[in-house]
Order: structure tokens, then C-alpha cells, then sequence
């Protein structure tokens, strides 16, 4: 059954980072006079809001307007809410640009105070605390002494372009944090502390994960030896998860004709999305953003069967997306993915249990990983949204989700619903999933698509000899190396268990006397599947094993004469317990293990 969850926007806590916004508003108004004011969302874990004021903010600046906000939070003023026409409105904001052409949507009906297409023609309304008066929807708490003193904190000053666009006049952005209780916004504080030490593009760097050049372009990442060997073990184990459950691989270009996406429908839904073509001989090509419609055209390259189904075709492809500049965040947000892709191909009546087939492959990688908190999102259209956002076919619609809704709770899987949140061809289950540290990352999804396989002409001979056009799941359990590889340093904190550490075990020689054995060691362990590394450098043994340790290897072995007589090694684990005089051999199998099994433990 489908989990009721209270909505972001109903809550408690996202009233109380709505207000906290507008009284950061008022103290900046009130040290910027001639300041031109903009928009100021709760946004996840906080707040913020975009000024065009005379000059830079610095750290001190957010020192007094926090011990200003406190003083307004201490006078316990009421947000007054007040419904105005367009005209009144312009009137108080006369002086105020940016908040004069948030009017002009609003009267329109087309864009929200956010910049976000709207379905209907809103009400314009304003609310007033104190001396502050803002153009908003709401909601907010009903008096500022509901924003606790000691439960909020300004966090950072940065840059961001009006309404997103890299054409706008770049803004001031403040970000603040606000919380229900004192211990919460602590325990906020310790663990963005920790996300700091966690963060992927700091370790990534550190461990040679991998880099970005300007040169080459933003968002698109290069990846260094230790991150091709992360890329290749996933890949592995995908493979492997894959062969098992009776996927076929296939292999696709990098770019084709515009014709394929103005079928699919993707140019119409997506263009913003995908880098503008190049145009060769009189025809356009595009860098694919996705797989899917390559995938529909080696289905439909002969006649199907119902023996034939389920068809299940998988793929680590490459895809481009041209993400906003402001938008892109390391490896989590990138134009350049490689997405571990698969499309089923399936008649209704196989559909519940390819879908759950899928879910069950989800929660297999979460055990793998270690995921213990996650959640799986149904993501249903609007109707409102159909033939703009959404292929325009309510009765679809609604029996896909029907079928989505069913499945799941056959099954016996949680999962949550969100209105307005599907993909333009179906209904999908996003999923949600939480490091160890708490932080939340968008992993995957699991997608139907009812609408494309008609474009393609896909069809299959059913049992009476009919044809009939199949269901086709769109899914990417792993999500892309990219996110995927960002999410695991973090949540690791770069302490990789040893079958996906690029570097398993590092050799120690403490004399120059013990290279030659070092470096057989290495050999051998190589030879055995093993990724080594023998440091016969001149630096001192404990500069070596401080060097593995920065490193995060997982195994450190330390071979001195008496090592090397009695051809054993002495064992210097990451976690910090050690073992003298092991044999060999029984290292060897001992590692070997934990790698065919991917053991979470050392």
C-alpha cells in the first residue's frame, strides 16, 4: 500500500524556513535600503533568498543581519496575509523590478513567483511582517516568535542568475538554515560537517578518482586510472546481476539523426535538455540524452513473438544532457553520463512481475551497499499537464499508474506518491536513497512507458495470432558511474570495501634489501586477481604506510628480513589492526574471498 506522507509544504518546518526567508529579507532591507529584493524559498534543510544590493555581502554582513533577524523573531510580529489585484500590487512594489515581473506572470497566468509554468491563473497575494512587506503565495507560521532564536543560522553568500537563466543579471544569494529545536539545527551543523569531510569532489581529488578541466568543458569529467577501475567493477557486477536475470547486451552510436527523437518525441518534451545539433550534408544529429529510442529500433528490427517476451535490453551508454552551469554539482550533476540503461519489453501480463523483478534488483544493490534508508516514489502526471507536459492520454494514463499502484502493493513494497513528478510517456518509481551520514541523493528510477512504443510501431503476435503493441520498463537500478560513484565516496567516505577499491593491497618494503621481494609479492597478488601495488620508494616505512593510509587501501603488507626469509608478510589493515608471519597463500585466499563474495567487511 501506498505510504500518506505529509507534504513539504504542509509542514511545520517548511513555514518556519518560509518566514525565517522573509525576516532575512527585512534585516538585508534594512542595511541595503536601495536594494532590490527577488525570491526566497524553503528549500531542503533551509532557506534562501536572491538580492541585487550596491555592493558584495561578506562574512560579516551575515554576522549582523542573523543578530538583526534575531531581534525581529524577538518581536513576535504576525504575517498578515492580504489578496490584491495586479494594479495594487504594482503600486507596492512600484520600486522593486524584479518583483514587477514576477506580477506580470502572475497576472497572466503563466509563470508561478518561482518562474514555474502554472496550470491555472493564481491569486496575487502579499504578507506583511513588521516593517516587510513580500509578494508570496505562502504559507508561514503565524508570528515570527515561532522562528526559535537559537534554531537558526545563516550558512554561505553565493552567486546565482535571476529566475536561473545565464542571460539575467547574476544575484546575490543567501542561504540560511532554520530547524524546530535547538538540538536539531546542532545535529544538522555536526553532520554538515561531516558531509564536508565526506564530500566527493574533496576525496575524488584526494584519491585520483577523477578530475574536470576547463578545457575539456564543465560537467564533463574525466576519469582517472582509480576511477576506471570503479567504473569497470560496477559495470562487472551489473553485468553479472543482469546475465543472471536474462538480460541481452547491445551496443549503441553516441549521436543520431533528429529524425529518431522528433519520433520518439523526446525533441518536443526535452529539447532544453539536450546540446543543440550539428548539422552535416542538410541533416541534423544530436548527442543522445538517453538510450531508449536505439533500443525500441533493435526491437523492432524483427517480428516478435509472445514466446519471444519479455525482451530485456541493457547497456552502459554513454548520453549528454546539457545541464544549466549554475546547476551542475561534481559528479552529481554532469552533461556527460554513463548510464547503466535496460529496456523490457513485455506484454501486460507479464508486466507485474518484470516490474517487481526490477524493485527486487534495487533493494539487492541497496543490501550490497549498505543502503539501509531509502524510499520508492510513485510519480504520477497531472491532469492539467496533459499535451504540454505529459503525452495526452488520461484513460493511459490512469491505467498505467493502476497497474504501477498494483504491482507494488502485491508485492508488498513501500512506496510513497507525487503528483505531477512522471516522465512525459508514463509513470515511474523514483527512487530515493540515504548515505550513512543521512545526506539524500536522487539514485534511480523505474519507468513505463505506454506512448513511445506506438511511435516506433513495436508489436508483438499475441496467443490468438493477433498483434499488439508491448509495454516497454525503462530502468537504471545503478543510476549513472557518475552519481552513483559521487554517492559511494561519500557514504564510504572513500573506505571502500577491498572488491571495489581501486588499489586492494599496497606492498611495503622497509630497505631497499626487500624490493626485489616486494615486487614479487605485487606480482603475485596481481596474478591472482588481486589489484597490488609494491612502493619501493626510498622514503621510510612509516612515510609509506602513512602514504597507503591517505590512499585508503585497505591492506598494507610490510615485508622486512625476516618476512622475506620465512616468505610470509605482516599485515597492516585500514581499520588499524595488524597480523605478523601470515603465509602467502593463506593472504591470498583470505583476499580472494572477500572479493568474489564483495564482502562489506575488511
Amino acid at each position: 500500500m501506498a505510504q500518506q506522507t505529509e507534504r513539504y509544504e504542509d509542514t511545520q518546518l517548511y513555514k518556519i524556513r518560509h518566514s525565517a526567508a522573509h525576516v532575512m529579507a527585512q534585516a538585508v532591507m534594512e542595511m541595503f535600503p536601495d536594494g532590490k529584493v527577488t525570491i526566497g524559498p524553503p528549500v531542503e534543510n533551509g532557506f534562501y533568498y536572491d538580492f541585487d544590493l550596491p555592493r558584495n555581502l561578506t562574512p560579516e554582513d551575515l554576522e549582523l543581519i542573523e543578530k538583526r533577524m534575531r531581534g525581529i523573531v524577538q518581536g513576535k510580529h504576525e504575517f498578515k496575509k492580504r489578496v490584491v489585484s495586479a494594479d495594487e500590487a504594482r503600486q507596492i512594489f512600484a520600486d522593486q523590478p524584479y518583483k514587477l515581473e514576477l506580477i506580470d506572470g502572475l497576472e497572466k497566468g503563466g509563470l508561478d513567483e518561482y518562474g514555474n509554468p502554472l496550470t491555472e491563473k493564481p491569486e496575487i497575494s502579499i504578507y506583511q511582517q513588521d516593517t516587510f512587506t513580500d509578494l508570496c503565495r505562502g504559507p508561514h507560521v503565524q508570528t515570527t516568535k515561532e522562528i526559535k532564536q537559537d534554531a537558526f543560522k545563516l550558512m554561505s553568500i553565493a552567486g546565482a542568475y535571476w529566475r536561473g537563466d545565464e542571460k539575467n543579471k547574476m544575484l546575490q544569494r543567501v542561504y540560511g538554515t532554520a530547524w524546530e529545536s535547538k538540538d536539531q539545527l546542532k545535529e544538522y551543523l555536526n553532520q554538515l560537517e561531516e558531509a564536508k569531510k565526506r564530500d566527493h569532489r574533496k576525496l575524488g581529488k584526494e584519491l585520483e578518482i577523477f578530475m574536470f578541466d576547463d578545457e575539456v568543458g564543465p560537467g564533463l569529467p574525466l576519469w582517472l586510472p582509480n576511477g576506471a577501475i570503479m567504473i569497470e567493477e560496477l559495470e562487472k557486477l551489473a553485468k553479472e546481476m543482469e546475465e543472471k536475470a536474462g538480460y541481452q547486451r547491445v551496443k549503441t552510436p553516441h549521436l543520431t539523426k533528429e529524425d529518431l527523437f522528433l519520433r520518439s518525441g523526446h525533441l518536443p518534451y526535452y529539447a532544453e535538455s539536450m546540446y543543440p545539433p550539428m548539422e552535416l550534408e542538410g541533416v541534423k544529429y544530436y548527442v543522445k540524452p538517453m538510450n531508449c529510442p536505439m533500443h525500441h529500433k533493435i526491437f523492432g528490427s524483427k517480428g516478435r513473438s509472445y514466446r519471444d517476451l519479455p525482451v530485456r535490453l541493457a547497456e552502459y551508454g554513454t548520453c549528454y544532457r546539457y545541464e544549466k552551469s549554475g546547476e551542475l554539482i561534481g559528479l552529481q550533476r554532469v552533461r556527460s553520463m554513463q548510464m547503466n540503461d535496460a529496456h523490457i519489453y513485455c506484454s501486460e501480463e507479464l508486466f507485474e512481475q518484470e516490474f517487481l523483478a526490477v524493485v527486487d534488483l534495487y533493494v539487492n544493490y541497496f543490501k550490497l551497499f549498505g543502503i539501509e534508508k531509502y524510499v520508492m516514489r510513485l510519480s504520477l502526471h497531472s491532469k492539467q499537464g496533459l499535451g504540454k507536459k505529459y503525452v495526452d492520454n488520461e484513460t493511459l494514463w490512469l491505467k498505467t499508474e493502476d497497474m504501477v499502484r498494483r504491482a507494488m502493493t502485491n508485492g508488498g513494497v513501500p512506496f510513497v506518491e507525487a503528483q505531477d513528478e512522471a516522465a512525459f510517456y508514463g509513470p515511474k518509481i523514483d527512487v530515493q536513497i540515504w548515505s550513512v551520514i543521512g545526506r539524500e541523493f536522487s539514485l534511480a528510477t523505474n519507468q513505463v512507458d505506454f506512448a513511445v512504443p506506438v511511435k516506433f510501431d513495436l508489436k508483438f503476435t499475441n496467443k490468438e495470432g493477433l498483434e499488439e503493441v508491448p509495454l516497454c520498463i525503462h530502468r537504471a537500478p545503478l543510476g549513472t558511474h557518475e552519481r552513483m560513484i559521487g554517492f559511494l565516496i561519500e557514504h564510504y567516505a572513500g573506505n571502500f570495501p577491498v572488491w571495489l577499491s581501486p588499489e586492494q593491497v599496497r606492498v611495503i618494503s622497509i630497505t631497499d634489501v626487500q624490493n626485489e621481494y616486494a615486487e614479487k609479492i605485487a606480482k603475485e597478488l596481481r596474478e591472482n586477481g588481486i589489484r597490488a601495488h609494491a612502493d619501493i620508494s626510498s622514503q621510510r616505512m612509516n612515510s609509506k604506510i602513512r602514504q597507503a593510509q591517505l590512499m585508503k587501501v585497505p591492506y598494507m603488507i610490510v615485508v622486512g628480513d625476516n618476512e622475506m626469509q620465512a616468505e610470509q608478510v605482516s599485515l597492516r589493515v585500514r581499520d588499524g589492526s595488524q597480523e605478523n608471519n601470515i603465509p602467502l597463500g593463506e593472504f591470498v585466499t583470505r583476499v580472494k574471498d572477500k572479493i568474489i563474495r564483495r564482502a562489506s567487511e575488511l
